[in-house]
């Protein structure tokens, strides 16, 4: 066998061949060596926290589709002509046809047994829900129970299988300017992730129109995009904990989004599973504004805040020792500056809620723990009776008979007493009150509930029904 050699300046090299010789296979192997380092790193590297919170919460997240039916009006009736009147009925069916829309929204599982959690508005009225999962499975779901103050429901679906969950996570910790994901279903694209900081914390909204006065003022404010669809669905922190509930955009702006605090909706889940409804927790503390005139009077160094005006009977705050005068600091964790503020607050906190209190007194901080209670009944009926001039009783078999009533909802008015604000304005037996500034009264325990806290207010707006017809008062107790 010949060796072959190669000349270099003169003299043959035998290890300069080998040299050459495998260097092609050397160059070769240093440019595929990025290649085979990335696919030894794999997706590894790329997996950052943001990643990873998606992987572990995504499962958890459904697409809620709602359906309703709506009454469609006859386009003839509001110009009161007869022969289109029944025009309309006779080749339409009727004054008012049915026609059948549906809604689209996201919510996250908050446990292995079906029980999920998403905004009230994304199920309002709805005759068939449907909820599709993450593994394109869908499941009828059936409302447990719905707080339209808070704008949260919780839904229920069966499975024969434990489901993907996210637990509540907390929100009192949160930092402007950390890091949140949101994930939803806008515009029906399911399971869409966006991300932002938290912008601010603590806003107070008005979206207009008659669902303005059911929010309460302490959002989560953030950047990460939310658009129609998204309602309902989660808001995470880094870690993938559920942080918050997404339930309202500006239309007009961009990158401002709001989600409800998940601190809030755990203090009221329980009770929508358990009752479906949340039952209001009272306190008994009537509160005003403060002015500089009162503060001055009562030595208080600042010009900001509230003071109890009144200590209601057999209330928490009369047993937690409070007085007339005494300046309210703060309610849970939330420092209160206004009554609204408190009325706010108040509204997250259900009937056995252990909450912290601290209020100023001759110049002393006092810190105290109030458990709340249900409204007693016999405070209400003498609210009712002292304050409005009524009586009021429960719409069964009897009051039907008596009165003739249209409809089942509400309280009906069994007595008005002479000389009284309900007189005066024009109320009269058989008449039913259906809402008590703004709260709606299904049932002498709302009406209770209702009439209490209108009691801090220097006047009360009901809506009456008498026979068919609504009429909007407003009393000047």
């Amino acid at each position: 066998m010949k060796k072959v050699y190669i000349m270099l300046s003169g003299r043959w090299s035998p290890i300069l061949f080998f040299t050459l010789l495998l260097l092609p296979l050397s160059i070769g192997a240093a440019l595929a060596a990025p290649s085979q380092m990335t696919q030894q790193r794999g997706r590894e590297g790329r997996r950052t926290p943001i990643v990873h919170a998606v992987e572990l919460a995504a499962p958890a997240v459904v697409n809620i589709s709602a359906f309703q039916i709506r009454k469609r009006p006859n386009p003839f009736s509001q110009f009161n002509l007869d022969p289109a009147e029944e025009f309309f009925k006779e080749f339409f069916g009727g004054q008012n046809q049915r026609r059948r829309t549906s809604s689209l929204g996201t919510g996250v599982i908050i446990r292995s047994d079906g029980y999920i959690l998403t905004n009230e508005h994304v199920i309002s009225r709805a005759t068939r829900i449907l909820v599709h999962l993450a593994n394109k499975r869908t499941y009828p779901a059936r409302l447990v129970g719905a707080d339209p103050g808070n704008d949260l429901a919780i839904l229920k679906i069966d499975s024969k299988e434990p489901l993907p969950h996210l637990p509540m996570g907390r929100s009192d910790d949160l930092m402007i300017g950390e890091t949140v994901i949101a994930i939803g279903n806008p515009f029906g694209l399911g399971h869409t992730v966006t991300t932002g900081v938290v912008s601010a914390l603590g806003r107070t909204i008005g979206l207009g129109g008659p669902r303005r006065k059911r929010h309460p003022g302490d959002f989560i404010q953030t950047d990460a995009s939310i658009n129609p669809g998204n309602s309902g669905g989660p808001l995470l922190n880094i870690y993938g904990e559920l942080i918050g509930i997404n339930t309202a955009i500006f239309g007009k702006a961009q990158g401002i989004g709001f989600s409800i605090p998940i601190n809030r909706a755990h203090r009221i889940v329980n009770d929508l599973i358990l009752f479906g409804k949340v039952r209001r927790g009272w306190v008994g503390l009537v509160l005003q504004n403060l002015t500089s005139r009162l503060a001055t009077h009562l030595n208080y160094p600042q010009h900001q805040g509230v003071v109890a005006a009144k200590i209601l009977p057999m209330s928490p705050a009369l047993q937690a020792g409070m007085k007339r005068g005494d300046i309210l600091l703060s309610f849970g964790n939330k420092e209160i500056h206004s009554r609204q503020e408190y009325l706010n607050e108040l509204s997250g906190y259900t009937v056995g809620s252990e909450v912290a209190i601290k209020f100023w007194r001759s110049g002393q901080i006092l810190s105290r723990q109030i458990v709340l209670t249900e409204v007693p009944e016999t405070l209400a009926n003498e609210i009712s009776r002292d304050w409005l001039g009524v009586r009021v009783g429960p719409i069964d078999g009897e009051s039907l008979r008596n009165f003739r009533l249209s409809t089942t909802k509400g309280v009906v008015v069994t007595i008005v007493f002479e000389g009284s604000p309900a007189e005066n304005i024009g109320i009269r037996p058989g008449d039913v009150i259906r809402k008590i500034n703004g709260l709606e009264t299904d049932d002498l325990g709302t009406f209770r509930q209702a009439i209490v806290r209108a009691r801090e207010f220097p006047q009360v707006q009901l809506l009456v029904q008498r026979n068919r017809e609504g009429y909007n008062v407003t009393l000047a107790p």
